[in-house]
């Protein structure tokens, strides 16, 4: 009897020191990687860390999330610090919050629960439609509520078995404004080919008879767009056919000179690489725009996958009652022709633009073309001068930035464009039109 208690009671220690050890390999195991270095190597590196997305500071990107992901500085850059989008930022949301996936941008980036959050977040991400697998997503999320350790190896692995790509949403059209509120202007659907980024501009025309005086524009987009942008043309009389699709590049991706001809003709009106945006003037502030003006709509997907995507885009314009309009949305067209380039030259360029009357600016972008490094703006005079309120290093797709109260300039005051260039041809570069010479503007709003 006693031989078998004993039996027994040696049994039951072997069970709970393998139940126990079971538990550490699932829990808390010093000999298997941390966890967030599976992350790394399973998740940010083959996805997030490429060239032109999350590699390095010279991203062309990188101006508008301002993070990088690679192994070495990946933890850092994420945990505990503050997302650059505006929305998040408003809502005081770091890109991760240990112990609260709910409240961490990374997690609201990469799920494709999209009631998860309401804000303009921007893109889903990874960009390019290779979607996360559900695993993925999960294990993320259940590090970060395990406190997203840089060391620790807390997540049972098994998680990654769910191999399902996590499904992202259709695109919804967008409904127009109600009769008399506004007009809407479409891109109809197009394809965006496997392992391509297809770029495409379309003339429409406005469909209001008499002037119209818009105060909000609101955008929406398909998955896997980079941007979507409204512009107007600076001269009406060499136009690109109606309703025709025009692309950017050729299918081996060189540029289409006579589109990128057609580009700088262009006025900004709205848009930019949130492609679900909405934006509203202040109140009394709107947009006079001419019956049937002549805009171009220009929208840029990604796509990485090896089947074919599609694009499409809604714009809606909502206007006022000319009763209600106090002050004129006018266009900022601020532009430096004063640009000359030797070969092997990086050069940067300043010139100052002064008001002569009290002047509110609700949004700034820029236009530079492909030597441009990087287009900076200041403030000129006042208690604010020198003050550096915005800043692009992508030539092709340059940040558009609100102010939300508008930037106020005293008569005497204004904005000064910081513009760098680096000329790596063989040939002296200077202000021109076509896509081999270099331009310095400054566009945007202001009442």
């Amino acid at each position: 009897m006693k031989r078998f208690i004993l039996t027994a009671f040696t049994l039951f220690l072997i069970a709970c020191t393998y139940t126990a050890c079971k538990k550490d390999a699932i829990v808390n195991n010093t000999d298997s990687k941390p966890t967030f270095t599976e992350i790394q190597e399973k998740i940010l590196t083959p996805s997030c860390a490429l060239s032109g997305c999350h590699a390095s500071t010279a991203d062309a990107s990188y101006s508008l999330h301002g993070l990088v992901l690679t192994a070495n500085v990946a933890y850092e850059n994420l945990v505990n610090k503050l997302s650059k989008n505006a929305d998040a930022a408003a809502l005081s949301l770091q890109l991760v919050k240990p112990f609260d996936a709910d409240n961490s941008f990374l997690y609201h980036k990469i799920t494709c629960d999209h009631q998860h959050h309401t804000g303009n977040f921007g893109a889903h991400m990874p960009l390019g439609g290779n979607s996360l697998t559900n695993g993925q997503i999960e294990l993320v999320k259940r590090w970060i509520n395990t406190g997203a350790s840089k060391t620790a190896s807390l997540i049972d692995l098994s998680v990654l078995s769910d191999v399902t790509l996590c499904e992202q949403p259709v695109i919804e059209p967008l409904a127009p404004p109600a009769a008399g509120e506004g007009f809407q202007l479409k891109i109809d659907p197009f394809d965006v080919q496997p392992n391509f980024e297809r770029e495409v501009f379309v003339r429409k025309n406005t469909p209001n008879t008499a002037v119209a005086y818009v105060n909000r524009i609101q955008l929406r987009g398909a998955p896997n767009s980079h941007h979507f942008v409204v512009y107007a043309f600076r001269n009406n009389s060499t136009l690109p056919a109606v309703n025709v699709l025009r692309d950017l590049r050729n299918s081996d991706g060189s540029l289409i000179t006579s589109t990128l001809s057609e580009m700088q003709n262009h006025i900004f009106i709205g848009g930019g690489t949130d492609v679900n945006s909405d934006f509203t003037l202040p109140a009394g502030v709107a947009i006079r725009v001419p019956a049937n003006t002549p805009l171009d709509l220009n929208a840029h997907y990604f796509n990485k996958t090896t089947a074919t995507l599609r694009g499409e885009n809604y714009v809606n314009f909502y206007t006022l009652p000319a009763s209600r309009v106090q002050y004129y949305a006018k266009t900022l067209d601020l532009n430096n022709t004063g640009i000359d380039i030797n070969p092997g030259e990086r050069k940067t360029f300043t010139k100052t633009f002064t008001f002569n009357a009290v002047t509110r600016i609700v949004m700034l972008t820029s236009h530079y073309h492909k030597l441009g490094e990087k287009f900076e703006i200041k403030i000129s005079g006042g208690p604010r001068n020198g003050e550096v309120v915005y800043s692009s290093t992508d030539w092709e797709h340059p940040l558009i930035k609100s102010f939300t109260p508008p930037i106020e300039l005293q008569p005497g005051e204004g904005l000064t464009s910081v513009v760098t260039y680096f000329n790596n041809t063989n040939k002296k570069v200077g202000f021109g039109l076509t896509s081999e010479d270099e331009m310095n503007i400054i566009f945007g709003y202001y009442y």
